[in-house]
């Protein structure tokens, strides 16, 4: 067999060949990653298509493949299929597809392509000049140096970062030159813009000795707190994309060539996490409420994949149960003037307020005002969706409202394709599944049967599809969970 790799420079080799392969990825894919440096070690032409970019395309190569993972990759007009197939493909095969890419030109049945190809991305993945300043921002920045602000006691509770009603009412008569009706409207719109809360919480603004507090100066270890949000905020869903994708591009940067390790030293070195971090603080003062459900699953999809990598960053990836535990109930974010840790976007917004593993309570209390974003009840496809930073969990990717549901879909597709989410043994009548159906059972049905009718319901068509309904058909079939791989990816 020829040497594959001619060792050339790369503009050499592309000039002396005439087709191309193509391969359809997203930022921050392991597989996409691996397969990409095997497809660059042969010294072909490569086409790089981000999915997450170019949904339309998407649909048409999901037709031509049958599959709903990536990455897909042709060979001219020849589909080899993803990573795995890539890798074990016989050296035989291999070098006729290499051959042909060689000598072939791009036939006129070669996968779609967008009208202008790039690598990756595409839009304001910067955050750059998103950032209106608020016309409250420069009285609130006054009002926090002027000394009022300190320490107050109610009962036996000390309030550290803290300011009367009646103070904030009398700097804006004197400071601001406001007459008291002015003062008292004008704080009631710091409020609403959720600059300062209440404590303990309340409603609305209040004069005379209620205590309120501002947001950046809550007792709270969010990450993203700690600095006033200045800016005019964004719509929700807006938001959570450009923090996506730019988190995403942060990840795939940092992404070994073998798509294993994260070097999350250089990346939270990096001034494009600076950058990432300064856009985060604009979460703070979000309107919530009147997100639609479709909003609301986009968002915090989104900022939940985003901040389980915050948290690595800042806290280092867990490693033991005890750890895990700690994380996801302590890497959180301010929004909207509440603080929510993964478990509470996980569990309490998108399940609509149930309990999560290891938990004894519901996440949200009745007077929480938290339980008012949740969902009214639990959306099972989120599983394929979140992120939690493991090598057993799904691929990431940034969801946008229009197209929530079928993106959803595509996800729990793409997740029961691989066989440690699913695997069918037709001769043993078995099924083996990822333990996130055994921890979110509820989610899925009360019964082995519903659990399996819902996998089938949400699966392509396939081998493993049929062998499934087969087995529920006959009504003979045993279920067992395998093992979920918590390793993390970090480089050691």
């Amino acid at each position: 067999m020829p040497n594959l790799n001619t060792g050339s420079p790369m503009e050499e080799t592309e000039k002396s060949q005439k087709g191309m392969v193509t391969i359809y990825s997203v930022m921050g894919c392991p597989h996409c990653r691996q397969a990409k440096s095997r497809l660059l070690e042969l010294g072909l032409p490569l086409r790089e298509v981000d999915t997450n970019q170019h949904a339309e395309l998407w649909l048409r190569v999901k037709q031509l493949t049958g599959r709903s993972t990536v990455p897909q990759i042709f060979f001219n007009s020849v589909h080899v299929g993803g990573n795995d197939d890539l890798q074990t493909m016989a050296p035989e095969k291999l070098e006729h597809l290499v051959h042909l890419v060689r000598e072939e030109p791009m036939p006129p049945d070669a996968p779609p392509l967008p009208v202008e190809a790039h690598l990756e991305g595409g839009g304001n993945q910067d955050g750059e000049n998103k950032c209106e300043r608020d016309d409250f921002a420069d009285m609130v920045a006054e009002f926090k140096e002027c000394g009022v602000i300190g320490n107050h006691r109610k009962g036996l509770k000390v309030y550290k970062n803290s300011f009367t009603g009646v103070q904030l009412l009398d700097w804006l008569e004197r400071e601001k030159g406001l007459d008291r009706s002015e003062a008292l409207e004008t704080s009631k719109t710091l409020m609403d813009r959720k600059f300062f809360n209440s404590v303990p919480r309340k409603r609305e603004f209040e004069e005379g000795n209620a205590l309120f507090r501002l947001v950046e100066h809550g007792p709270h270890s969010a990450l993203n707190a700690g600095q006033m949000a200045a800016c005019v905020p964004l719509q929700a869903a807006e938001l959570s994309e450009i923090l996506r994708n730019m988190m995403l591009r942060l990840y795939s940067d940092h992404l070994s060539a073998d798509g294993k390790t994260v070097d999350y030293k250089a990346m939270s070195q990096s001034p494009s996490f600076e950058r990432y971090c300064e856009l985060a603080v604009q979460l703070q003062r979000l309107d919530l409420q009147v997100l639609s459900r479709a909003e609301k699953l986009a968002f915090f999809i989104n900022i939940y994949n985003a901040l389980v990598i915050h948290g690595n960053l800042r806290l280092g990836a867990p490693k033991n149960p005890w750890q895990r535990y700690r994380f996801f109930n302590y890497v959180s974010y301010l929004i909207g003037g509440e603080v929510f840790t993964l478990q509470d976007i996980e569990n309490g917004v998108l399940r609509g307020n149930k309990k999560g593993v290891a938990q004894l309570l519901k996440p949200f209390s009745k007077s929480d005002p938290r339980l008012q974003v949740a969902l009214p009840q639990a959306e099972p496809l989120i599983h394929f969706a979140l992120n939690c930073g493991a090598k057993g969990c799904p691929p990431i990717k940034t969801y946008t409202p229009k197209d929530i549901d079928s993106q959803l879909h595509i996800a729990a597709e793409a997740f029961l394709e691989e066989d440690d989410a699913c695997r069918v043994d037709a001769d043993k009548g078995e099924v083996k599944l990822s333990q996130v159906f055994k921890w979110y059972r509820g989610d899925f049905g009360d019964t082995d049967e519903k659990v399996l009718n819902w996998i089938v319901n949400h699966m392509s068509d396939s081998p493993k599809k049929s062998c499934l309904q087969a087995l529920l058909k006959a009504g003979k079939f045993r279920v067992s969970y395998m093992p979920y791989d918590w390793s993390p990816n970090s480089k050691d």
